[in-house]
């Protein structure tokens, strides 16, 4: 078969779709986290350092013997405890969210690298553990399915997120306070409260994404592993409109681009790997150019709130 009919040949085989899944559900745990944050009208651009923390306290609560589970609970603590800090500058001082955004993720990807370099002081390579293994569901055998817990988790929080947000009082306030805080305010409602519970809410999200690289994809700690999928993340709420089904969508989409471009570069090995790397994040912002034209952010995104200010 040649190289162009093995290329489309790839695109009906389950692996692929397998892969797709498997690098989608980090951006899926971040996105979602990214979208609570701006729904209630808060960048946080703190997104990549706290995925890498997350990353980081899921491998090595793992590798001091708890249980993966109790890991990424930890790491989910870790993040939101980073989204609270986030929100002491933005929300309590009233300060700039992107630069707050960019300091939170200096502090933690700093303090990763701190930290993992003291935990391995002496090692010569990065110390492993026993990541999840495909969750088999019964009567479902087929290799597609065979994703980890967590990529369940994550298609299911979508659901769950996108209900709450459109379906329930809470996420009423949470869009009120995004779109028009001071009629928010008028309401009752706690514009700091619900700003500072999206802000440690999204960015144990956002640690969770991490956690998935380090306990679900590799089993180990790497510096530097996020690798700005963070900063797609945030592209990724912007092209599907603040909406978590669409954002789902561009998330998957980018997920395909980048599995098939992986299995492009051994049937076309003339070609500099390089072109391969660049397609899905060209193919991506190709894609999103006409959604994000369309799309209209909270009201109240990155405008600092102050109390009985109108």
């Amino acid at each position: 078969m040649s190289a162009m009919g093995e290329s489309f040949h790839i695109l009906l085989t389950a692996t692929l779709w397998a892969a797709v899944l498997r690098i989608a559900t980090p951006l899926i745990f971040a996105m979602l986290g990214e979208l609570i944050c701006e729904r209630a009208g808060v960048v946080n651009l703190g997104i990549e350092g706290i995925m890498t923390i997350g990353a980081l306290t899921a491998w090595y609560s793992a590798y001091v013997g708890f249980d993966l589970w109790t890991a990424w609970l930890i790491a989910a603590l870790a993040g939101a405890v980073f989204g609270l800090f986030h929100g002491l500058f933005s929300v309590t001082m009233a300060q700039s969210q992107h630069v707050t955004g960019l300091g939170v993720t200096l502090l933690t990807t700093g303090l990763a690298s701190f930290f993992y370099r003291s935990a391995v002081l002496g090692t010569s390579s990065p110390p492993t553990i026993t990541a999840f293994a495909p969750l088999e569901l019964p009567g479902l055998t087929h290799p597609l399915l065979g994703a980890t817990a967590p990529t369940y988790l994550a298609l299911g929080l979508v659901a769950l997120v996108a209900y709450v947000l459109w379906r329930t009082p809470l996420g009423l306030a949470i869009r009120l306070v995004g779109e028009h805080p001071q009629g928010a305010q008028a309401q009752g409602i706690s514009v700091a409260a619900v700003r500072f519970a999206c802000l440690a809410v999204g960015s144990a999200l956002m640690a969770l994404g991490g956690a998935f690289l380090t306990t679900a994809v590799f089993n180990s700690f790497v510096i530097g592993m996020v690798q700005g999928r963070g900063w797609m993340a945030l592209a990724l709420v912007v092209f599907g409109a603040w909406r978590p089904g669409l954002a789902l969508m561009g998330a998957l989409l980018y997920a395909w681009f980048d599995a098939y471009q992986l299995r492009l570069q051994t049937l076309f090995p003339g070609i500099p790997y390089q072109v391969f790397l660049m397609a899905p994040y060209l193919l991506a912002i190709i894609a999103m150019v006409p959604m994000a034209r369309r799309a209209i952010a909270p009201h109240a995104l990155m405008v600092p709130f102050i109390q009985g200010q109108r």
